[in-house]
């Protein structure tokens, strides 16, 4: 079995540390996945998921030098979460708005912005316009 970068495999895991695990992928060739690799969500303990023994599905993310980079999670077939910094796409708006409506609207958010940006800072210690005398 020749191993490739982007390639789906199946292996057995042989041995579990800290920061990842090891998994066997048959002809003599073993990789490991790295803590992160292995779940969609935050592991603390690698124990919790995986346990020596259990066939994982993994995809080869690298093969430098003979070490081979794996991963759970890219693994699986379900679509992957968007991130909450991902922008959602916006709706197209159907309306015209005239260049000085959007102005004023710009300038009122932009007040608003810095007001309560002022008010936030103008107090705490080391704050613009909180220094006393």
């Amino acid at each position: 079995m020749t191993v490739e970068v982007g390639s789906k495999t199946e292996g057995k895991v042989t041995g579990i540390t800290n920061f990842g695990a090891f998994v066997d992928l048959g002809d003599n060739k073993s990789g490991m996945v790295h803590i992160s690799e292995i779940a969609d969500s935050y592991v603390k303990d690698i124990h919790d998921v995986l346990k020596v023994g259990d066939t994982v599905k993994v995809l080869v993310l690298n093969d430098k030098d003979g070490k081979i980079a794996l991963s759970i999670k890219q693994a699986s077939d379900k679509p992957k979460p968007r991130h909450h910094h991902e922008r959602k796409p916006r709706p197209q708006q159907h309306h015209a708005e005239s260049f000085d409506d959007m102005m004023s609207g710009f300038m009122k958010q932009s007040e608003e912005r810095l007001s309560t940006l002022r008010k936030n800072t103008e107090g705490k210690r080391g704050g613009r316009g909180g220094r006393r005398s």
